[in-house]
């Protein structure tokens, strides 16, 4: 994985040297990749940091149509790294309403960019959640999770106690939210805490893939719709997203892309779509 500009300009805002998170662009899809290695991608506030910065640019690049998420090194992510960041945590001073961030946690707001997680080795606590959050997520088989905070005495407050038990169902959500064991990528998989489950270092090829087939065939405005109607019936409620329905749909049918769907429907071909 080769350093971009982005990456740079990642790693610059926090000091300097090789970036806590590495970004590289690979045509409309945006790569992210955790990049602590020598510390099992554990989470400082250097890598929280850059990591929102990531997401940002993820959320409001128009040239970027799906991102994905992964770790360098031997393990996607050992956790928080609860020296540095508990003080902070406890001081309750992790603000993403500074310029430039977006929650990676995605715990308010309405995104309209897909992003599609790969994981392997340990998926630790904090990890969870971000796969929670995401929206497709990969798992290699050697993949171990754990939602270990409740061993420590705190819990899972990235928002594992919410979407845990909408995802997994409740009895398979407290199974492993008040217990804090390992499970494996067979059970990620029988849950739904992932939806695929391949060989170890296949995941990261097949996310991309995944993305690259969304960020080529997709329309890219009813891909930004999707995701609005659906994070919209989350935040505000099933009948405000019920009521833009149509409405929504109408727009897009009043767009370029909107107008090349139907063409390319008609004339038997594939959609070449531009976000307009």
């Amino acid at each position: 994985m080769t350093e971009t500009a982005d990456a740079k300009i990642i790693g610059q805002a926090t000091g300097g040297g090789e970036p806590a998170v590495t970004v590289e662009r690979r045509g409309h899809v945006l790569l992210i990749g955790l990049n602590r290695p020598e510390k099992y991608n554990a989470f400082n506030l250097e890598l929280i940091e850059q990591l929102g910065r990531a997401y940002y640019l993820l959320e409001n690049d128009p040239e970027i149509r799906c991102g994905v998420l992964f770790g360098h090194g031997k393990h996607f992510t050992g956790g928080l790294d609860l020296e540095e960041v508990g003080p902070r945590v406890e001081e309750g001073v992790l603000d993403y309403t500074k310029p430039g961030l977006r929650d990676p946690w995605r715990k308010g707001d309405t995104w309209t960019t897909p992003l599609v997680m790969a994981v392997h080795g340990w998926v630790m606590t904090l990890a969870i959640e971000l796969l929670l959050a995401a929206d497709i997520r990969i798992a290699a088989s050697d993949a171990k999770f754990s939602q270990m905070e409740i061993n420590r005495g705190i819990y899972a407050f990235g928002g594992a106690t919410i979407r845990l038990p909408r995802d997994a169902g409740w009895g398979n959500a407290m199974r492993w939210l008040l217990t804090g064991e390992p499970y494996d990528a067979a059970e990620a998989l029988r849950i739904g805490l992932v939806q695929e489950v391949v060989e170890p270092g296949k995941q990261l090829e097949r996310a991309i893939e995944i993305a690259e087939y969304i960020s080529e065939k997709a329309g890219p405005l009813g891909v930004k719709t999707t995701l609005e109607s659906a994070h919209r019936a989350r935040i505000e409620g099933e009948q405000a997203a019920f009521d833009r329905l149509e409405p929504d749909m109408s727009a897009l049918l009043h767009t370029e892309d909107g107008h090349e769907g139907m063409t390319s429907f008609i004339e038997r071909r594939e959609a070449r779509f531009t976000g307009k």
